[in-house]
């Protein structure tokens, strides 16, 4: 009797765990509707309201994978990576840590961290947007939805390479509104652009590039660690710590 290869039913195993009432590039479809949406209500809603609609995209978005047959695992939230996932956070959050520290006291790099939207900031409003609105409105989020959701469905049909790219470009687009006057609000970038409509073109369209180059290191951090938490660290220590830090030199 021939010998039965256990290799040869895994693409039928595959396909059926994915098989869902929705098919996946629909989902993909959907996906990217609801984060479009969701990008212009993140964008002019501020305060619990924000929060609150942070929270409802992501649990949609989830639920969009799994109407179309995707797990917590195809989104990187397994209970059993997130052990790892974690011990990488921690990590990525001291790197970060340390190279801000060094770029804030150095003369030649402290003024990139210079910004007006710093004036009049408490340090109240500072731990609020610290430790609840970027993790909630824009890390958990973005997260679920560019290295989470989007990934998943991305790698499942076309592997990892594909979803990296896809992904990471959306992720730069979903970045032009928070950007139109990025031009305006760092010193830095207004004393090379100047203030002027091409100076908000070329602000925004390298805040596009770097997000989406950044969002390939996410995706390639998730690849690693199997795990959406150690993006989800470095996304954070990324934002929350360039805050503290700008507002320490004000």
């Amino acid at each position: 009797m021939p010998r039965r290869d256990p290799h040869a039913e895994r693409p039928h195993r595959e396909r059926s765990r994915w098989r869902g009432p929705i098919g996946t590039w629909p989902a993909f479809v959907l996906a990217v509707v609801v984060l479009g949406a969701a990008n212009l209500l993140l964008h002019g809603w501020t305060g619990p309201l924000r929060l609150v609609t942070a929270v409802a995209v992501s649990a949609l978005l989830l639920g969009v994978l799994r109407w179309a047959g995707g797990t917590l695992a195809d989104a990187g939230l397994a209970p059993g990576t997130l052990a790892r996932g974690a011990r990488w956070a921690l990590v990525l959050v001291g790197l970060v840590a340390c190279v801000y520290a060094a770029g804030a006291l150095l003369p030649d790099t402290r003024s990139l961290f210079e910004d007006r939207r710093y004036d009049g900031m408490t340090g109240g409003e500072l731990a609020v947007r610290v430790l609840v609105t970027v993790p909630v409105g824009t890390v958990l989020v973005e997260e679920i939805a560019f290295r989470g959701v989007l990934y998943g469905l991305v790698r499942r049909a076309r592997g990892a390479v594909w979803a990296t790219a896809v992904s990471s470009v959306l992720f730069g687009l979903w970045h032009v509104l928070p950007s139109l006057h990025l031009a305006t609000a760092k010193p830095a970038l207004t004393s090379v652009l100047g203030d002027s409509a091409l100076g908000s073109v070329l602000a925004v369209s390298g805040a596009v590039l770097f997000t989406a180059a950044s969002g390939v290191v996410f995706c390639e951090l998730r690849r690693r660690s199997d795990s959406l938490l150690a993006p989800m660290g470095l996304h954070w220590a990324v934002n929350a710590l360039g805050y503290v830090t700008g507002f320490l030199l004000r």
